[in-house]
């Protein structure tokens, strides 16, 4: 099983859409606010050349981010077909 996990902040709209995304394709993922959980908002700065962007992801260890979220790279990243769902 695939391991996610979620870097977002509270107004993240690009959060609030690849949320979303994995809601309908029944994707589990562990949340993580940057603003309430000590020290990522440095780890997500850490991965991202010093920039805060949000939502960054970390599947299976491999780091990426979506600002500005991309539906197109999403489903790359997770390898999931165009209208598919999981």
């Amino acid at each position: 099983m695939t391991n996610i996990k979620m870097y977002t902040t509270t107004r993240c709209s690009d959060c609030r859409r690849a949320k979303q995304f994995l809601k309908e394709h029944n994707i589990p993922y562990e949340e993580i606010n940057i603003e309430e959980h000590e020290g990522a908002a440095e780890y997500v700065m850490k991965i991202n050349e010093g920039k805060r962007k949000v939502p960054t992801f970390e599947v299976d260890g491999r780091a990426f981010n979506l600002s500005p979220y991309d539906e197109r790279k999403f489903r790359a990243e997770l390898a999931i077909e165009e209208g598919e769902r999981k």
